[in-house]
């Protein structure tokens, strides 16, 4: 996920994204000067590090960066009435740039990335009526290197953009039509260039999707057709109704999900859910699964990039934070077992980074690695 709030450590840091394999990040940094440079972040392995891949010259605050888990990083910049587009790498003492074409879109929109997944990266461009959907570098079977290719059309206006397989054939959008209207969740297959309607809860309601674990097929969506905007959670191809937790439900409170847990087949009820809490007092991490009644709170790492994490293979979350002591690192959380098995606590590395308050009925601490009412109806593959 991307975190689109600036966050205040040693340095800022805006727009922080992780590679679909969890393998690398990417963000962009402030110089200190008054500009940013693109940096990368290195997940894996026992020590994980930094790489700055500063440019001739500082990068604009709305250029947008994605990590490929190459270790080369998308870079989307805005020059005059295009956006060029660019791969960056490591070259020793330098920084190695692959120019990739460029994108233009209707008069005051922006061409935007869309989240990594399978090794490649799009990009949402839009007409003065329709949405297109682009493939900008990479495929399925290899790299793509003759300029963006143009995938899909989706008459209207699109915002989001949540996968819903792992291999970038089917994308979630939310769409308010040519003519105006509702805001409808859509699903695009980029193979066949279809659009299916993806989530349709009540005639009069906007109906969006936050996020997709495409192995439980747990979908994380926000409506109005329970009458105020809430949170709610659905299975994809399933007939059964949509549900919005009282769990969900906080005043002064907005939560925004940022991760699920994998590997749960056909468990949607079982898989973790990390979401985003932000109140009054800031923003704290919870952890929720849907065949529960209650939230985990978690105790954030000083200097969260807030929005941001990621589950591990053995079902940890990580959460990556950047603080004046702790230029940047990893804050590792024990996943809350099931209930009723809701005794096991995670243990807090003494020399960590000092815990935020998160507030709530339950707050877990984080051990610290050195340096993240309706049946769904959905497009099937064919």
């Amino acid at each position: 996920m991307t975190a689109c709030a600036i966050e205040r450590a040693t340095v800022l840091r805006a727009g922080f994204t992780i590679a679909s394999d969890g393998s690398y990040a990417a963000c962009l940094t402030e110089s200190g000067e008054g500009g940013w440079y693109p940096e990368r972040w290195t997940l894996t392995g026992p020590e994980p590090y930094t790489v700055p891949l500063p440019g001739n010259q500082p990068e604009e605050p709305g250029t947008e960066v994605l990590p490929l888990p190459d270790g080369r990083v998308l870079i989307r910049r805005r020059v005059a009435d295009r956006f060029d587009l660019a791969l960056l790498y490591p070259t020793g003492p330098g920084t190695g740039e692959l120019p990739l074409g460029s994108l233009r879109s209707a008069e005051g929109e922006e061409v935007r990335l869309l989240p990594p997944v399978a090794g490649a990266a799009f990009a949402l461009a839009h007409t003065e009526t329709a949405t297109q959907v682009w493939l900008v570098c990479g495929s399925g079977g290899g790299n793509h290197s003759g300029g963006p290719q143009l995938l899909a059309t989706v008459p209207g206006r699109c915002t989001g953009g949540v996968w819903l397989d792992r291999t970038g054939r089917l994308l979630a959008l939310d769409r308010v039509g040519p003519d105006g209207g509702r805001t409808k969740a859509v699903a695009v297959d980029l193979r066949q260039g279809e659009v299916t309607p993806l989530l349709q809860i009540a005639d009069d309601s906007n109906d969006r999707v936050l996020l997709a674990e495409p192995d439980s097929g747990l979908l994380l969506l926000r409506s109005d057709a329970p009458g105020t905007d809430r949170l709610g959670w659905g299975v994809l191809g399933s007939r059964r109704p949509v549900r919005f937790p009282e769990a969900l439900r906080m005043d002064d409170t907005v939560l925004t999900p940022f991760a699920a847990q994998s590997g749960q087949i056909l468990m949607p009820e079982a898989s973790a859910v990390a979401l985003r809490a932000e109140g009054p007092d800031g923003a704290a991490p919870v952890v929720w699964r849907p065949g529960e009644r209650t939230v985990t709170w978690l105790t954030s790492p000083e200097g969260w990039l807030a929005g941001t994490g990621l589950w591990s293979a053995r079902g940890s979350l990580r959460l990556p934070y950047a603080c004046e002591r702790w230029p940047f690192g990893l804050a590792e959380y024990e996943a809350p077992a099931p209930a009723p098995e809701r005794a096991a606590v995670a243990c807090a590395a003494p020399d960590g980074p000092a815990a935020a308050d998160g507030g709530g009925p339950e707050r877990r601490t984080a051990s610290v690695l050195p340096l993240q009412q309706a049946p769904l109806d959905t497009a099937r593959a064919r």
